[in-house]
């Protein structure tokens, strides 16, 4: 199978959790410290930690430390190549409508 195939199916499961997904949201405002993240939801620091190993891992979101912060931000290639897929999908079934 396609290695691309193995890298969407574990993107489409870090966007599966509905917290992660108010993440991505978040974060598509700009670059965001883990403190800032942790405010906006009533979980525990381990919680999102855990979430942002998800998404980190999924390509989702990268990270970069500034001293003792952890600064998360949108991975745009990736979710870009995601986008593509799924216009991809839709032209694919476009085109056996119109058959």
């Amino acid at each position: 199978m396609n290695k691309q195939y193995g890298n969407y199916a574990k993107i489409f499961k870090a966007l599966s959790d509905p917290k992660r997904v108010r993440i991505v949201d978040l974060l598509s405002c700009g670059e965001m410290c883990g403190c800032v993240l942790l405010k906006c939801f009533e979980v525990t620091q381990p919680t999102l930690a855990h979430d942002m190993k998800v998404l980190t891992e999924a390509g989702v979101v990268t990270s970069r430390r500034e001293g003792k912060r952890t600064l998360y931000s949108l991975n745009m290639k990736t979710l870009e190549d995601i986008r593509k897929h799924i216009d991809e999908i839709q032209r694919n079934n476009a085109d056996k409508s119109h058959r």
